[in-house]
């Protein structure tokens, strides 16, 4: 019991730290700014491949609360990839690196690491912020809305759900695959953060509680929408956005603490 009060102080004192309170925010920031070259991109691949967009648009609608969808699917009109089309996709992604960047920032600073080059730092966040982006794009449709969109692409297809053995196998497959999944890229990515090497094994409780903590937020977040999303009542029409940036505040604020307890876990082998 003693130890556990310890390991809580240590950890409350990192919390402390100015970097640590302000990162949730700006991770979370820079990660619904880059929703859209995410679906700028879809929108762009679905037209290379002779894709539908009304089949696209459909599963999108089935998939996000109205008022979301509403912000989201005028960006999926456009007539291809062009000039103006590449500069949006390639500015708002350089723009959304800095959610990664801040982590690096802030792991040099918790773990006592002095910082590389800028340039450096800067090629490792686009790199980190394209798998905090997959990472993000594979919690919507797996986790958030999986059962939903796995519905709606299997009625499109005529098969019945309540005798598609291939339905009922991905429905309660998906939660311990994503898992592995989930737990491997967040490792990666707080071993990454640092720009001074790291051991991996210092990575492991971090990533654990960050995987089982953003599995347990998204299931919240799945279920809440669905059953008692009445904030309505407080912000009108923008209540599932408000919803949305709820729960992307709330996977940046767990990832921050797993920074936290790797940090912790680190001074502690550090000292001994």
């Amino acid at each position: 019991m003693k130890r556990i009060k310890e390991e809580l102080k240590k950890l409350w004192e990192i919390f402390q730290n100015p970097l640590i309170r302000v990162l949730p925010g700006q991770i979370a920031f820079f990660l619904f700014l880059a929703i859209f070259p995410i679906l700028i991109l879809i929108g762009v691949i679905a037209s290379f491949f002779s894709v539908s967009m009304s089949s696209v648009v459909t599963i999108i609608t089935e998939t996000f609360p109205k008022d979301v969808v509403d912000l989201l699917v005028p960006l999926l009109d456009g007539k291809g990839f062009d000039t103006h089309v590449g500069v949006s996709m390639i500015t708002a992604y350089i723009l959304a690196s800095n959610g990664a960047h801040s982590i690096v920032v802030a792991s040099n600073t918790l773990y006592g690491f002095p910082h590389s080059e800028w340039l450096k730092r800067r090629i490792k966040s686009l790199f980190m912020i394209f798998l905090m982006i997959g990472l993000f794009i594979f919690t919507i449709i797996v986790l958030a809305f999986g059962d939903v969109i796995l519905k709606a692409s299997l009625s499109a297809l005529g098969i019945d759900l309540a005798t598609s053995l291939f339905y009922h196998i991905i429905l309660y497959a998906r939660w311990p695959v994503s898992l592995l999944i989930m737990y491997f890229n967040i490792k990666l990515i707080y071993a990454m953060a640092p720009d001074w090497k790291i051991l991996s094994k210092y990575t492991t409780k971090g990533a654990i509680f960050t995987t089982i903590g953003w599995m347990l937020a998204t299931a919240i977040y799945s279920y809440y929408i669905n059953h008692f999303s009445h904030y309505d009542l407080f912000y009108g029409s923008l209540s599932n956005i408000v919803i949305l940036m709820i729960w992307i505040y709330a996977l940046s604020y767990i990832l921050v603490i797993g920074i936290a307890i790797n940090v912790n876990e680190y001074q502690n082998v550090d000292r001994e």
